[in-house]
C-alpha cells in the first residue's frame, strides 16, 4: 500500500473493471457509505474505493496541515493524488456534501479521471447572498462556530439531530454523533469554516463532467433550491431528482429510499 493510500485509509473492494470512488462529508467517514456498498458488489463489474478525508476521525490528526486544508482545493489534490496512486484513468465519482465540490474541483483540472459525478447534498455556497439563497446567515454560522469552539461534544450531541434529522434514539444519529466526534475539536472547528465560509459558485461553469444532483426533500445544510441552482450554473450536462427523503445524510438515515435512487444513477448516463 502506498503512502497515500494508508493516510487516507483507502480500501479498494471487488474486482471489476468499473471504478466507483465513495467520498464521504464533514464529520463522517467511509462508513457512511456501508449500505450501499454490498448492493454495488453485486454487480462483478465494480470496483468499488473508498477512503477518508483528512481531519476524519479515522485519519491521523498529525498529518493534518492546517495551511494545505485551508481551502477545498486541498483535498481535490488528495483525491487526485488517491487516483494517481490507484492507478485509476476513469472512475464514477460519488460525493456526498462538501466531498461533491472536492471531486468536481478536481475535475477541472482533470474531466479524463471522471466519466460522472454524483452530488449528494451538494452546495456551492451555504451562505445567504444577493439573489441567492445558501440556507444561512453569516450570524447563524458565528453562533454555530462559537458553540463549537466552547464545547465541541455538547455541540455534536446538538448538531447530530438535526443534520441527521430525526432524535437522538436513532441509529443514524447515534452513527453521526459517533464520528463526528471522533474528529479533533480544532480541526473539527477550521473544516467546518472552511466548508461553510466557501463559495464556489464561480467555478461551477468550469465543470464539465456529466454530473448528476440528488437532494433530500428537507434538508438542515441544504436547501432544495440549492440544487436547482447548480443545474443551472454547472458548465456540463446535469440532471437532478429530490428525493422523498429527510435529512443531510439520506444514505445514512434512509437507505431503502436512496441506494435504488444511487443505483439508478450510477448506471444512468446523461445524454449531453
Amino acid at each position: 500500500m502506498g503512502i497515500v493510500e494508508a493516510a487516507h485509509n483507502v480500501k479498494k473492494l471487488g474486482l471489476g473493471e468499473r471504478n466507483i470512488v465513495l467520498a464521504h462529508g464533514f464529520g463522517t467517514d467511509q462508513s457512511v457509505w456501508k449500505h450501499l456498498i454490498p448492493h454495488l458488489l453485486e454487480d462483478i463489474n465494480n470496483r468499488v474505493i473508498l477512503y477518508d478525508n483528512m481531519g476524519a476521525g479515522t485519519t491521523n490528526p498529525d498529518y493534518f496541515d492546517f495551511q494545505r486544508y485551508s481551502t477545498l482545493e486541498g483535498y481535490a489534490y488528495d483525491l487526485l493524488a488517491i487516483l494517481e496512486e490507484l492507478q485509476i484513468d476513469s472512475c464514477i465519482f460519488v460525493g456526498h456534501s462538501v466531498s461533491a465540490m472536492i471531486g468536481a474541483i478536481a475535475s477541472i483540472s482533470r474531466p479524463d479521471l471522471f466519466s460522472k459525478m454524483i452530488m449528494v447534498g451538494a452546495s456551492p455556497r451555504y451562505l445567504n447572498d444577493v439573489d441567492y439563497y445558501g440556507g444561512f446567515e453569516q450570524e447563524d454560522l458565528d453562533q454555530l462556530f462559537e458553540a463549537m469552539g466552547s464545547n465541541y461534544k455538547a455541540w455534536c450531541s446538538g448538531f447530530a439531530p438535526l443534520a441527521v434529522g430525526g432524535d437522538m434514539e436513532s441509529v443514524a444519529v447515534q452513527e453521526f454523533s459517533r464520528t463526528l466526534f471522533n474528529m479533533r475539536p480544532d480541526i473539527a472547528l477550521s473544516v467546518a469554516q472552511i466548508i461553510f465560509q466557501s463559495d464556489m459558485r464561480q467555478m461551477l461553469g468550469l465543470i464539465t463532467v456529466p454530473c448528476h444532483i440528488l437532494q433530500s426533500m428537507k434538508d438542515l445544510a441544504v436547501p432544495v433550491v440549492v440544487s436547482e441552482y447548480l443545474h443551472q450554473n454547472l458548465g456540463g450536462g446535469s440532471i437532478v431528482e429530490v428525493m422523498p427523503s429527510d435529512g443531510h445524510l439520506p444514505q445514512l438515515s434512509s437507505p431503502d429510499v436512496v441506494i435504488p435512487v444511487l443505483l439508478r444513477h450510477i448506471g444512468l448516463d446523461i445524454n449531453v
